[in-house]
């Protein structure tokens, strides 16, 4: 199973601004809405006898309260250990001789289930999909194994992994009230307390096709897969589902600053600006205007960060920016930077800030921006060639409440954003009132092994 970490959530928000030509794009998708209120979408592709089948459901760590994190990632494994007529392990084992592929991951925005096979196997992946929608099993002996295995996962991917450590607790501190401040995975003291109860509540309490999204693509006839659809899902009574509370985080009011401690190698930084998120993909700009600003910053290695940290001033041993302009609640905007040799974190924040302040008050040039929308034209190639990830754009944008064909559009938005409205946003969201700075403090390593040592007359920039 899988948790949907920062690269492949940004590898997806990268592909959800691809366009593949606005009139072929809309001509290859129909979309059907159930009795029960299941969508169904489709998308053709018919260059290989391949489809790919993903059931999402619209609940995600951010749906969680307190005292049950982790239960959103726990009943996705749960979803693999059976029915009342697919036996434990059995799932897997049918794709797999159907010559085909599955898995699932979970964000703080949804949960998704997918499959790629052959063609001719789309109407087994449904029939499997839509069993354990509704006939789940919850044997307490299977439960207790999948929990350790989810704890085991949270200590090898976040307890043990220093950088996993900081993000958690940045997270963490940035957010006071949002369940963004979650982990997916859980803390580890919801996990060490979660009871079968928990994970079946979750069940019944989100997974309904009214719910759900059904996206397929590939080499499909809509029409058949409306057909099958309606065969395998179309039984399954709706059911009433929990009042979504809108949830605000309070404005930020001052700079935060918070230093972790964990064994490492090296020291590490992050600063994250709270941002705008897509909402309107028709009027709103902002969040285009940052997408566009953080590939000048991290676009490739010709980009500012690369250029004028790591190669020009030698102050950084990597520097990165990212954005994620679609999620379901608010979104970050991160700066981040691993010190080289004799340099300091509090060295790399002033670098980081010399950046952004040269956006605000110089801007952009031309040949800067025309790059960064070169290489959102570029990827269409790559969304063409895969139909995964064509099914996983338009799946994302539907659940998290975007048009699903709404890509077209974002394209042009995007392409149409000025190096001025890139200086705006830049002198808009770059302040320290915006800003939490979280430092990792290298501790020794198991075995006794030092971590880097700190060049004279470092520490902590308290600006």
């Amino acid at each position: 199973m899988l948790t949907m970490n920062a690269l492949l959530r940004s590898c997806i928000v990268a592909l959800a601004l691809v366009s593949t030509g606005a009139t072929a794009y809309a001509a290859a998708i129909s979309e059907r809405t159930l009795a029960n209120a299941m969508k169904i979408i489709v998308k053709e592709d018919h260059r290989a006898p391949v489809a790919v089948s993903m059931v999402w459901y619209r609940a995600g760590s951010m749906d969680e309260v307190s005292g049950t994190t982790g239960v959103a990632h726990m009943l996705e494994h749960m979803m693999f250990k059976g029915t009342q007529k697919v036996p434990v392990g059995e799932f897997s084992r049918t794709i797999g001789r159907a010559g085909g592929r599955e898995n699932a991951f979970t964000s703080r925005d949804y949960t998704a289930y997918y499959e790629q096979l052959h063609k001719s196997r789309l109407p087994l992946a449904l029939e499997l999909e839509a069993d354990r929608m509704v006939n789940l099993s919850f044997a307490e002996d299977e439960f207790a194994k999948e929990l350790k295995v989810v704890m085991e996962e949270r200590r090898s991917r976040t307890d043990d992994n220093p950088h996993s450590q900081l993000q958690e607790q940045l997270m963490a501190s940035v957010y006071l009230s949002h369940p963004y401040r979650s982990p997916v995975v859980g803390w580890m003291n919801d996990l060490q307390n979660m009871q079968l109860a928990d994970a079946r509540g979750w069940y019944d309490k989100w997974y309904a096709p009214n719910n759900a999204t059904l996206v397929v693509a590939g080499d499909v006839n809509p029409e058949e897969v409306f057909q099958l659809a309606e065969k395998f899902f179309g039984s399954i009574p709706a059911r009433a589902l929990p009042e979504r509370k809108t949830q605000i985080e309070p404005r930020q009011s001052g700079i935060k600053r918070i230093t972790v401690k964990a064994p490492a190698e090296l020291p590490y930084l992050v600063m994250a600006y709270h941002a705008p998120v897509l909402r309107d993909v028709e009027n709103d700009w902002e969040p285009y205007a940052l997408f566009v600003l953080n590939g000048i910053l991290d676009g490739n290695d010709a980009s500012r960060l690369n250029r004028e940290l790591v190669r020009n001033a030698r102050v950084a041993n990597s520097a990165n920016s990212s954005y994620d302009l679609i999620n379901r609640g608010p979104a970050l905007f991160f700066l981040d930077g691993v010190p080289a040799e004799g340099k300091t974190v509090a060295d790399v924040e002033a670098a980081l800030r010399v950046q952004i302040r040269a956006l605000a008050e110089q801007g952009v040039s031309n040949d800067e921006l025309q790059r960064v929308k070169a290489q959102v034209t570029a990827a269409q190639v790559y969304a063409r060639d895969s139909v995964y990830y064509q099914a996983l754009r338009i799946g994302m944008l539907q659940t998290i409440g975007l048009p699903y064909d709404s890509s077209d559009l974002q394209v042009k938005k995007l392409q149409e954003v000025t190096a001025e409205q890139v200086r705006e946003v830049a002198r808009k969201y770059f302040n320290d009132d915006n800003l939490t700075v979280t430092v990792l403090d290298p501790q020794p390593l198991p075995g006794g092994k030092p971590p880097r040592p700190k060049p004279e007359g470092g520490g902590r920039d308290q600006r």
